[in-house]
């Protein structure tokens, strides 16, 4: 017959990073912030196409669900054309200001232990 003693178990906190250690992650989180800014100036084309893609689709499922009655469901997503370039010139200001920073901490967080 099998018996188990019972043994205590003792954990071991892990050690907190060295300074040496937080400053090299902190060059790294720069290199990734520059790099995701070159990044998103490159690609400045492609951005604003996936905010027109998205202000499409947005705005389409905001009139429907605000305007169930049709001929004006209709009115308003033809008149919901209109301001549409100034959409896009106010959101790419948005990401080109948030989109580095925003991306490269939510990536931080993916690697970073707690």
């Amino acid at each position: 017959m099998l018996s188990r003693e019972k043994k205590s178990v003792k954990i071991v906190a892990l050690p907190d990073t060295t300074p040496e250690e937080k400053k090299f992650q902190q060059e790294r989180l720069r290199d990734i912030y520059l790099l995701l800014e070159n990044l998103a100036l490159n690609e400045e084309a492609t951005i604003k196409l996936i905010i027109d893609c998205l202000y499409d689709i947005g705005i389409i499922n905001i009139i429907n669900k605000k305007i169930p009655n049709r001929s004006m469901n209709k009115l308003a997503k033809f008149l919901a054309k209109t301001p549409k370039p100034l959409f896009k010139i106010i959101a790419w200001q948005w990401v080109k200001k948030n989109l580095p920073t925003r991306v490269t901490n939510w990536l931080h967080n993916k690697v970073k232990f707690k």
